[in-house]
């Protein structure tokens, strides 16, 4: 497969992007990434004109595929041509977050932003001033984007910050523990529970190799928060409007966290972040509460647009029923193959996410640690170039989930499987 073309824009691109890149996960593949010219249905196309299966739709956003559906695309081709944005409020945002309260549990009230990273940030700050206290804990080896209160490495006694940059206090005031370890949660509320203003969590840990929690975990979560006064704050930048269909991951483990981040799926393919929640605890959110939050590019009209309509084709059409079934066999399939061929991997995922994690003693990981001890150089530098080489675009590396669209079809899913009968 000839990629010189990938090659060359990557050796322009290093004189004048930082790694190359404008995203530290896009430098991941080696010896150099792919340039994608364009998208087409559930594929990419690349600088050199190769084509791909592509598992990998824009890290999530792509829930209807490269190819928007006419009312999608003609929404956001109206918008633009009367002007990009206002800085001023318009009837489409309003749209927007009626549609988002009609369907997920917890939010009654919504505040857009434009990116999951801001979201998150708006989401620690907001349960900070409505608590009047200053711990957070967040799980080990979470990632919630690029913002100083949740770059964290190391347990509940040792934190510190995952990067340079970041001074030792932030990580003073933030609580890591392992996922779907009910002890260590409650351990630490118990010695620290007068101070946490909230427990920031995915439902399905999503960024680290796909981690769905245990029976009964976010229950106790839930039963944690509220009886020590603090906030339950879903992380659903992945999860929303992908697992559990409209109701996002809280709808399918009925349960309802107090606040809710949102991006990817709900900007139809466009920069957004979102934060929803209970009015009580929204309405701290300036200008009528105490806690400032504000941007010149949230409520964007072309995004809100291309995010209503995305949302509304789903829930009209038959997309949950498409891209779960079609995970479902993509799943399966990929269970048979390890263990036609004996190996200790694990297929994880739920509904239209999944991947196989290179284990090493074929249990499915409980949390992030799982994942890290996990053959991921083996993924990353053998097994991935591989599968690019017959067409299957996956994930930049063992961390990264991978997600099924509505343009994606059987005959993807089964060149897909093909491929991993073949390499694995």
């Amino acid at each position: 497969m000839n990629r010189d073309t990938s090659r060359e824009l990557y050796d322009r691109a290093l004189d004048v992007l930082v790694g190359g890149v404008n995203s530290s996960v896009r430098a991941a593949p080696q010896p150099y990434p792919t340039f994608v010219r364009k998208g087409d249905a559930g594929h990419v196309v690349d600088a050199d004109g190769n084509k791909y299966v592509d598992w990998v739709m824009g890290l999530g956003p792509l829930l209807l595929g490269h190819d928007a559906p006419e009312r999608v695309t003609s929404s956001v081709q109206r918008r633009t041509s009367e002007g990009p944005m206002y800085g001023m409020p318009t009837e489409v945002e309003v749209e927007l977050a009626e549609f988002v309260t009609r369907h997920v549990p917890s939010v009654e009230m919504l505040r857009f932003v434009n990116s999951g990273t801001e979201a998150t940030v708006s989401a620690v700050r907001l349960a900070r001033g409505y608590t009047g206290r200053s711990k957070v804990v967040v799980m080990e080896g979470g990632y919630h984007g690029a913002q100083e209160s949740t770059l964290v490495e190391g347990d509940a006694e040792h934190a510190r910050p995952s990067s340079a940059g970041i001074p030792q206090s932030f990580a003073e005031h933030t609580i890591p523990v392992p996922f779907n370890d009910r002890a260590a949660a409650s351990e630490v509320f118990e010695e620290h529970g007068d101070d946490i203003a909230a427990v920031l969590v995915e439902p399905v840990m999503a960024n680290k190799g796909i981690v769905e929690p245990q029976d009964g975990y976010h229950d106790h979560l839930r039963g944690l928060t509220r009886e020590h006064g603090s906030l339950l704050v879903f992380d659903e930048v992945i999860t929303g409007f992908r697992v559990g269909g409209l109701a996002c991951a809280q709808g399918k483990f009925d349960v309802t966290p107090d606040l809710t981040t949102f991006g990817k799926i709900v900007g139809g393919g466009f920069p957004v972040g979102a934060l929803g929640g209970r009015t009580e605890v929204m309405e701290h959110l300036t200008p009528v509460g105490d806690v400032f939050q504000a941007g010149t590019f949230s409520g964007h009209p072309v995004t809100m647009a291309a995010g209503l309509q995305t949302l509304t084709y789903a829930a009209e059409k038959d997309v949950y029923d498409h891209v779960n079934a079609l995970g479902d066999d993509l799943r399966d399939g990929l269970r048979d193959i390890v263990d036609d061929k004996g190996l200790p991997y694990s297929v994880v995922g739920t509904d239209s996410l999944f991947k196989v994690v290179f284990t090493r003693d074929g249990e499915p990981p409980e949390n992030t640690a799982d994942v890290g001890k996990a053959a991921v150089d083996r993924w990353n530098r053998v097994f991935r170039p591989q599968m690019q080489e017959r067409g299957i675009m996956l994930a930049q590396n063992q961390f990264e989930s991978q997600f099924v669209s509505d343009a994606h079809t059987q005959a993807d899913v089964d060149a897909t499987l093909d491929a991993y009968d073949d390499v694995l």
